[in-house]
């Protein structure tokens, strides 16, 4: 939710970088001990409390392993795929010991001409010996995997009757107690791991925040003294460690299904302008120009082939509007039936105003859409998809970043619209979407803005092949820190190409929804700008 171009300041400097405990030194030298910490070195270490807080800080458990893609939340496997395994392994075993017998059957046959064939019956008993051992390995494999898929169910299970607990649903409540109830007198040790599961996950999930955090304090405290280096890194570090803790028990980073947004908002006026990049635009009137809290205009669209328009991948995240005046894009697409499906592309905070300057994409939406108010961006989002010529239940792919995730969550739960798809970049929320909304979140484990979410969710959230890719955009500490590169668009659609080009089979769903959208008879793009007011 930052400010400036494509949601954050410009790009951070490009060239070879080395680092050196952590710390960014572009110029791959240090500076003259004598000389303040600038950001662009290491400070010199010290013996004393400082050398204390960075070894903390430097031997904190580290997220930097590549590009994570998992179901989301605590429970990164599917249940189900390991109990299919674990039966494949029993199956497996039942073949072995199949082999095994009819192999002591051939023992026992080659006995009679032992002094023939004894180099054979030894080879035979080693054999047998090895599926032996081989059919207990499998038999222990499958007992392993069936009592881990015990456990992540009981992860599941405990959300699920907290959430039951909160709605006040009695029979949800007694129903999945009853199953909580069973699993563990089948797998007794289940509870205490999936405590032990939970508790982990709740510690370690903002565990690069800390450790940058703490870094960050320690260099930029060492500016003014060595007690600032340690007073630095202390607070920074337990203020990362006491904020994250803070959003992840009050659940303010978690928009529940039944989540409404209160208040009221608007006016604010939606313009059509030209889409950029795109030529023979024409211009025509769009039905549903006007919507509640909104006024639409006259929308420049633009008529190509679809199968050129529509998105091929995730880098379709270069299309969520930046730097331009345009706010929401809007690819409106008619399939061959007559039926109508739209992409919708929300750009995130442009404006630092916080007391409701022009822009409705300012740090007033953003406080508001998170406190679970109303905001003018939210409004102008629903006049945007209205110009369009979105109806209620229409069929809508979302690909938002930032606030304009937070909105897109909102539309996805309590928007009108059948939201199929949503992608979000770099979103504070998360959504707990339901079984009909293909959810892909994209994070940065160093973005402080995507650390609002609280982690996500405990379990999975979305349509079967729903994920979460996540990894850390810099591992390395520096005084630019404080402009969160990790949360520009730019560093985003970085990661959105690596997930692209990962292999991950859940990717191909995706993929599937964008060559849907590539089969239609015809498409029409529209993008609009807007303003606080009545125009």
């Amino acid at each position: 939710m930052t400010a400036g171009g494509a949601d954050g300041p410009g790009a951070p400097p490009e060239g070879p970088a080395s680092t050196v405990d952590g710390w960014r030194d572009p110029a791959n030298a240090w500076r003259d001990p004598a000389t303040a910490w600038q950001g662009d070195g290491a400070p010199p270490r010290s013996s004393g409390p400082e050398g204390l807080v960075s070894l903390i800080s430097d031997n904190w458990p580290r997220a930097d392993a590549g590009l994570q893609i998992t179901g989301g939340g605590a429970i990164a496997v599917d249940t189900d795929t390991l109990r299919t395994t674990a039966t494949a392994f029993t199956m497996a075993e039942a073949e072995l010991s199949a082999i095994d017998l009819r192999l002591g059957a051939l023992q026992n046959m080659l006995l009679g001409t032992w002094h023939d064939t004894g180099e054979v019956v030894a080879a035979a008993s080693a054999l047998g010996t090895r599926l032996r051992e081989t059919q207990a390995e499998a038999t222990g494999i499958a007992e392993a995997l069936r009592e881990a898929a015990a456990v992540y169910e009981v992860v599941e299970l405990d959300t699920a009757l907290r959430a039951a607990v909160a709605a006040g649903d009695a029979d949800a409540v007694a129903r999945l107690d009853a199953r909580r109830t069973d699993l563990l007198s089948r797998y007794p040790e289940a509870g205490g791991r999936a405590v032990l599961a939970a508790f982990d996950r709740g510690i370690m999930w903002p565990g690069e925040l800390v450790r940058q955090g703490t870094q960050w304090g320690v260099g930029v405290g060492g500016t003014f003294s060595e007690p600032g280096a340690v007073w630095g890194g202390l607070v920074v570090g337990l203020g990362a460690v006491g904020g994250t803790a803070l959003v992840g028990i009050a659940g303010t980073g978690l928009v529940s299904r039944d989540a409404r947004l209160t208040g009221t908002a608007g006016p604010v006026t939606v313009t059509a302008v030209a889409p950029e990049g795109m030529s023979g635009t024409r211009s025509g009137v769009a039905p549903g120009a006007a919507a509640a809290g909104g006024a639409g205009q006259a929308a420049p669209t633009s008529w190509r082939p679809p199968a050129a328009v529509a998105p091929r991948s995730l880098a379709a995240a270069s299309r969520i509007p930046g730097d331009g005046a345009a706010r929401v894009r809007v690819e409106k697409y008619t399939m061959a039936d007559g039926s109508t499906q739209f992409a919708l592309y929300i750009a995130g905070m442009q404006s630092s105003d916080v007391a409701g300057g022009d822009d409705p994409w300012d740090n007033e939406s953003n406080l508001q859409l998170y406190s679970g108010q109303m905001s003018d961006s939210y409004v102008a989002t629903q006049a945007a998809l209205a110009a369009a010529g979105a109806e209620a239940g229409d069929a809508v792919h979302v690909v938002a970043f930032s606030q304009g995730a937070m909105i897109g969550s909102h539309l996805a739960v309590e928007g009108g619209y059948d939201v199929q798809t949503l992608v979000s970049l770099g979103s504070p929320v998360e959504a707990d979407v339901g079984a009909g909304t293909l959810s892909v979140a994209i994070r940065h484990t160093d973005d402080p803005v995507a650390g609002l979410a609280g982690g996500g969710a405990m379990d999975g959230v979305g349509a079967p092949g729903s994920f979460v890719a996540e990894r850390v955009y810099d591992p390395a500490t520096a005084a630019e820190d404080a402009t969160l590169p990790a949360h520009r668009l730019t560093a985003y659609a970085e990661t959105a190409a690596l997930v692209d080009a990962s292999g991950d089979p859940r990717v191909a769903g995706v993929q599937a929804v964008f060559d849907d959208l590539g089969r239609a008879a015809s498409v029409e793009v529209s993008e609009y700008a807007a303003v606080r007011g009545g125009g």
